[in-house]
């Protein structure tokens, strides 16, 4: 496929910027309506989900935690329940301000009135968020498949490294990254992306359909077009996600971190040895204490 096809063929319905470099694909606002009824509120979370998240913070004595994707404020909601102090950043100011009203409706709570929450772009995150950072986090999520919005058109993936790295800076020595992407392989092999998954609450999912863009032989990206039924409520629209592949983004995670850094892979919140084909990849990257 030529690259004058690939752009007549393939073309994002998001075009809003919400910081430089970085395409926020919610910007008309279809996707933010129904994402959070999609992913399921704080209420009906699926529990694996939570307690996976939860017992993996507490297990390295995680307490102040930054969101760098955190959309409507799902997760960073669960988690300042659960006690954590947390700072939730993302690009897209139509999905944050789902966050921004939950803090407004809570701020008599000392949790929520002390939430920071930021629009902040991946590609400059340290410099932008430097303040707050501090002498570091505990933890960095980036979860939900988040990651893969951010394309990168370089043969060496300078942007996806130079976001990593940002997230890398914002850690304290020994604080954890934890950082996820859908099974590209799988889809990739099969060009199809699973309905049901333990991150959402699916059932209201009637369709995703899955186009995948190969530009010289190599896949350039995903599209999924979404149709969501869900309170009444029909929504289309399409979210496009750079294919990273498990070994591809594994050498990336080592170059960034070290070879000699704890890294840990989940398969759909379980170890790899216990699960074939998940849906989803969970990486728990350390920051070594130097």
């Amino acid at each position: 496929m030529t690259a004058n096809s690939a752009d007549s063929g393939f073309v994002a319905r998001f075009e809003g910027i919400a910081a430089e470099g970085v395409r926020d694909q919610y910007a008309d606002g279809k996707a933010a309506k129904v994402w959070e009824i999609f992913i399921g509120d704080k209420n009906s979370r699926t529990e694996n989900y939570k307690n996976f998240l939860i017992n993996l913070l507490k297990s390295k004595n995680c307490k102040r935690i930054l969101d760098v994707a955190c959309g409507t404020g799902v997760d960073s909601i669960m988690l300042l329940e659960e006690g954590f102090e947390v700072v939730s950043v993302d690009a897209s100011d139509k999905m944050l301000k789902y966050a921004l009203k939950e803090r407004w409706n809570r701020r008599k709570e000392a949790a929520f009135d002390n939430w920071v929450i930021e629009e902040a772009n991946w590609l400059s995150l340290y410099d932008d968020i430097k303040d707050v950072v501090k002498d570091g986090f505990d933890a960095v999520l980036c979860l939900g498949n988040s990651f893969a919005h951010l394309m990168d058109s370089s043969a060496e993936q300078l942007q996806h490294k130079k976001a990593i790295k940002n997230f890398e800076k914002c850690l304290k020595p020994g604080g954890v990254l934890i950082i996820d992407h859908r099974n590209y392989d799988n889809i990739l092999e099969t060009g199809a992306t699973p309905a049901k998954s333990l991150y959402y609450n699916s059932s209201h999912t009637a369709d995703i359909k899955t186009s995948v863009l190969f530009y010289c032989g190599k896949p350039t990206f995903v599209a999924m077009d979404y149709l969501i039924e869900a309170n009444n409520l029909t929504s289309e629209f399409r979210l496009t996600y750079y294919p990273h592949t498990l070994s591809q983004f594994t050498k990336i995670m080592r170059e960034i971190f070290g070879d000699k850094a704890e890294h840990q892979i989940f398969g759909d919140f379980k170890d790899l040895n216990e699960i074939q084909n998940p849906a989803f990849y969970i990486h728990l990257m350390e920051k070594g204490l130097k």
